[in-house]
């Protein structure tokens, strides 16, 4: 895993190279994605960042994500709930998440990762991203036995 100052090295670059300055907000929600484990929302973001900046709006937070997932810099990460999670991405990875706490747990499978996509697929356009969710009900949450199904 790269470290916590390569992280921010290559952040910084990358903003560089999309146009993009590197102002204390922007440095504030990168660097909380940088060290976050759970996939926050924008709200949770938000909340955990005015304890440093108590004047950042939710609007500004909202925008920043928006602008580093335009540019590749973050991950949107797909779920079924309302409100969008956000990561930073380190390496290739694919996510399981559990219908009854919403938890988002990170994954790797390189076999699926090396698969060719189908022809059929190749003739639709450019593949820029493909990535597996898996959703079920994680082991902290199923409690009872006749919920433990396999799919």
């Amino acid at each position: 895993m790269e470290n916590t100052g390569g992280k921010f090295a290559a952040f910084g670059t990358a903003c560089r190279e999309a146009g993009l300055r590197l102002t204390h907000q922007r440095l504030e929600i990168f660097s909380e994605l940088a060290v976050a484990v759970d996939h926050p929302t924008a709200e949770t973001i938000h909340h955990r960042i005015k304890i440093k900046i108590p004047t950042i709006s939710l609007d500004t937070v909202y925008r920043t994500l928006a602008t580093f997932a335009r540019h590749g810099l973050i991950n949107k990460v797909e779920t079924v709930e309302s409100q969008a999670r956000f990561e930073f991405k380190i390496m290739r990875h694919h996510h399981l998440t559990c219908r009854k706490c919403n938890k988002i747990t990170d994954f790797q499978w390189e076999s699926l990762d090396d698969v060719s996509l189908p022809e059929e697929i190749s003739r639709w356009g450019r593949i820029e991203n493909r990535n597996v969710t898996v959703y079920g009900i994680c082991s902290k949450c199923m409690g009872n036995d006749h919920e433990r199904r396999n799919f």
